[in-house]
């Protein structure tokens, strides 16, 4: 994937199990461009079967047939990142030949690239191949962004 600009964020936390207060799910849509709508549609790929879901504990991220779910532990930081290159991008699922990243995008602007502390699968059903991180282009990618960078309210935990 070609990222021609990227937007570092700080790390989400050093004290990784007291960062989350997302109390109930919050689910992300994917943005679709018309280009990419139409040959998404093709590996299974439409807006119905392509979004992000953080709970108080995990992440889910359906594309299509592929699926990755990690606990929001495993989540180190987070970044925008993009534009991306058509070709590396559209249609299913993309791993990076170089890192092993995997990229879900249904437009070639924004995205946000979530970074893990252990590798996870996701692109092929055995889980041989693992991903150190995810790049989705959620819709609302700031709004992605501020949970993952969330610090977790221990007065609202504890009482």
């Amino acid at each position: 994937m070609t990222n021609t600009g990227a937007r570092h964020e700080p790390p989400v936390s050093e004290s990784s199990s007291e960062r989350w207060e997302t109390p109930v799910a919050r689910e992300f849509r994917f943005a679709f461009d018309r280009s990419y709508r139409r040959i998404s549609w093709l590996f299974g790929v439409t807006e119905s079967r392509a979004q992000l879901t953080v709970t108080a504990g995990e992440l889910t991220a359906r594309f299509g047939p592929w699926l990755l779910s990690t606990t929001l532990d495993n989540v180190t930081s987070a970044n925008t990142t993009g534009p991306y290159a058509y070709l590396k991008t559209a249609g299913p699922a993309h791993l990076s030949l170089s890192d092993h990243g995997l990229t879900f995008a249904t437009n070639g602007r924004r995205g946000v690239c979530i970074q893990f502390r252990e590798p996870v699968p996701a692109i092929d059903p055995f889980g041989l191949i693992r991903h150190p991180n995810l790049t989705v282009t959620v819709a609302d990618a700031d709004g992605l962004m501020g949970i993952l960078h969330r610090p977790r309210n221990h007065a609202e935990r504890e009482g």
